[in-house]
């Protein structure tokens, strides 16, 4: 599979690396689930898109072997908006997937560095 996160997730879409007629709506689709993975602590602190097919999973996900499955996250998060299913069992499966995934790679994620969603607030010395 290519390294580019556009052309990688065209093939798996089934559409050809060269045919580029729907590439704007695939690199939209792309960079909303890698928003949604920066949301849950992974990929670069500041960020992450992509605009043609030069970026790269490397770029992306660095060399930690632990978190391949976002490649699976982003391909199923752009599947279900850009070639939804027809079959809302298939549909459904595609859903339950995407949690999961999401899930584990936080899990991933909070092994590294863990962050209390309760922090116990410092007490001002001037109160």
């Amino acid at each position: 599979m290519s390294d580019s996160i556009l052309t990688s997730t065209k093939k798996i879409l089934g559409l050809d690396a060269d045919y580029e007629a729907f590439d704007p709506d695939v690199i939209m689709f792309i960079n909303s689930a890698l928003g949604t993975l920066n949301q849950l602590g992974i990929g670069p602190e500041d960020g992450f898109s992509i605009s043609d097919e030069s970026a790269t999973w490397e770029d992306f996900l660095g060399d930690d072997k632990r978190l391949d499955s976002a490649k699976q996250y982003i391909y199923l998060k752009v599947r279900v908006v850009f070639d939804p299913p027809d079959s809302g069992w298939l549909a459904a499966s595609f859903e339950e997937q995407i949690k999961e995934l999401g899930w584990r790679l936080n899990v991933v994620r909070e092994s590294d560095a863990w962050t209390d969603p309760d922090p116990v607030p410092v007490e001002d010395p001037s109160w």
